[in-house]
């Protein structure tokens, strides 16, 4: 399957799973719904063990292997989830939008990956009609202490971004299934405690327990595990524009299935972001960046940070 068909149902995953996630926590605590989350996604990787226990670890991998796992989904979707508490999802938003910039930057120092003038271009509209989307989207949403809430929003990018990072290294090393079931092992532990100080419910519905399954199995092991074979495939700075679709596809998938009108703004912004795309796919690495990256020789350390 060509990687950039697998980047496209992976943002497309992530953007529904936005309505799937509110409607899930307006019944349940975060905590809880990310706790199921990472189970189902562990509990499905256990069951195709045969393809997961193909694990040939490598010396020195520790650190990128403990560096993914705690960037996505530990401490992503810890920031995150805290940041929607203090801004509101339209600020939110223009940090959001900035992530190719940050995985531009971590992608240059740490990769050393070739910053051509199509990825630039692309960036720049992608950046702008994400920034322009997020503005004139109506907002909903309180935003009692936007400081720390986009401080926290932008921890949260950060941990996207080294994720990203990092698997750019390991996609060549392990397969996309183990990765992903290293991320449900590490999530359903790490979330597990949240659930001694929050209330766990006694009635579970149907429709909840639906969400909350779709959210571990399609978007999480669906969805990254077409994101984690994509970026083996091409530079992690293609893969990134790709991120910006995510928001215009939950705004799609919102008009369709809640019925909420998009005004001529915001499908302006919207076909900004896909031309942005499209000209980031015409960027081509140097040629040493085709090969596995080297990054075992370099002084960065990632392991302290999807």
């Amino acid at each position: 399957m060509p990687a950039s068909l697998c980047l496209l149902i992976a943002t497309f995953l992530w953007g529904s799973s936005f309505i799937a996630l509110k409607y899930a926590i307006d019944l349940y605590h975060p905590a809880v719904v990310i706790f199921l989350r990472m189970l189902t996604t562990f509990s499905l990787c256990m069951l195709l063990w045969r393809y997961v226990k193909k694990f040939d670890y490598q010396k020195g991998d520790w650190k990128y292997l403990l560096g993914m796992s705690l960037a996505e989904p530990c401490l992503y979707f810890l920031f995150e989830g805290y940041a929607l508490e203090y801004t509101s999802a339209s600020q939110a938003g223009v940090i959001v939008s900035c992530f190719p910039l940050i995985v531009a930057l971590l992608a240059f120092v740490m990769l050393k990956e070739y910053l051509s003038k199509s990825i630039i271009t692309g960036f720049v509209f992608c950046i702008v009609g994400g920034i322009t989307l997020t503005l004139v989207s109506p907002d909903t949403s309180a935003a009692p202490n936007p400081i720390l809430g986009n401080f926290l929003e932008f921890l949260a990018m950060v941990c996207a971004a080294i994720y990203a990072v990092c698997v750019k290294h390991l996609a060549h090393r392990y397969s996309p299934l183990s990765l992903i079931a290293l991320q449900g092992i590490s999530g359903t532990l790490f979330f597990a405690p949240f659930l001694f100080f929050v209330e766990i419910p006694t009635e579970m519905s149907i429709e909840g327990i639906a969400a909350i399954i779709y959210l571990g199995s399609f978007v999480t092991l669906g969805g990254y595990g077409m994101y984690n074979y994509a970026i083996s495939k091409v530079s992690v700075l293609t893969a990134a524009a790709f991120s910006n679709l995510i928001p215009v596809f939950t705004l799609l998938l919102a008009s369709l299935l809640l019925h909420e009108f998009l005004t001529w703004q915001q499908w302006l912004a919207i076909g900004c972001v896909f031309i942005g795309v499209v000209i980031a796919q015409r960027h081509k690495p140097k040629p040493h960046e085709d090969m596995e990256p080297q990054m075992d020789t370099m002084p960065v350390e990632v392991g302290s940070e999807r």
